[in-house]
């Protein structure tokens, strides 16, 4: 048995965007993905300030040019990068970062248990 498990293809996730996923089985906390051309940065779909989802819609967690993460509720900013908060009610905090690898074949994988 794996110690991963398949979050999505890279192709599921549009170049410059994000988009949300459900966690494990009986979690619920989610995880979103922000894709910067081959590169995908995971984080839990949790904002440091009290633990809200950051999204209010499906798949909309930066801003307006893409640069940031955004907490629709609290207005905090965070790096694509690290998940650190720039600026909002939990600057200097961060963003629980995922570890993910995309294999060869553009399958992105996560830890069995990110998200639980």
């Amino acid at each position: 048995m794996s110690d991963e498990r398949l979050l999505c293809r890279l192709e599921d996730i549009v170049d410059g965007k994000s988009k949300g996923f459900a966690g494990p089985d009986g979690s619920f906390i989610g995880l979103f993905a922000v894709r910067q051309g081959v590169a995908v940065h995971v984080f839990v779909n949790s904002c440091p300030h009290i633990g809200v989802p950051l999204d209010m819609l499906p798949d909309r967690f930066l801003d307006g040019p893409g640069r940031m993460i955004v907490c629709a509720v609290h207005g905090a900013y965070f790096r694509i990068q690290d998940g650190f908060c720039t600026a909002g009610p939990c600057a200097g905090d961060s963003l629980e970062k995922v570890p993910s690898r995309v294999d060869e074949t553009g399958q992105v994988w996560v830890p069995l248990d990110a998200g639980a």
